[in-house]
């Protein structure tokens, strides 16, 4: 099973340097005004945060339904490896606690 990386930016190595003229791609998270979650959109070249902010907000949010959104460069994504989901996720299964399935939640509990 592999680890994540949990190594702070400060000893991180520096991403791969970017060919001449190409700026780095960022993953776009967008949180609506009524959700509870940022959702990814899509993503962008932008040659910094800022940039990358910007372009989320004018191509992801042009008609106002945003309420705040992330953007991470895609080579700062650590993610687990599919090939072994199976320490990752097969352990919940025998925890039937975590499964709300066994009662009825309440009708004022609308966004669960």
């Amino acid at each position: 099973m592999t680890t994540p990386d949990t190594t702070t930016d400060a000893s991180r190595p520096a991403p791969p340097a970017q060919p001449p003229g190409e700026w780095p791609l960022w993953e776009v998270f967008v949180r609506s005004k009524a959700g509870l979650d940022h959702k990814h959109c899509g993503s962008l070249h932008a040659a910094d945060p800022a940039m990358a902010i910007q372009l989320a907000r004018d191509v992801y949010t042009r008609r106002q339904e945003g309420s705040s959104i992330w953007v991470v460069r895609s080579d700062r994504i650590v993610a687990s490896d599919p090939g072994e989901k199976d320490a990752y996720f097969d352990p919940m299964e025998d925890k039937v606690y975590r499964h709300p399935t066994f009662y009825d939640l309440p009708e004022s509990v609308g966004h669960m």
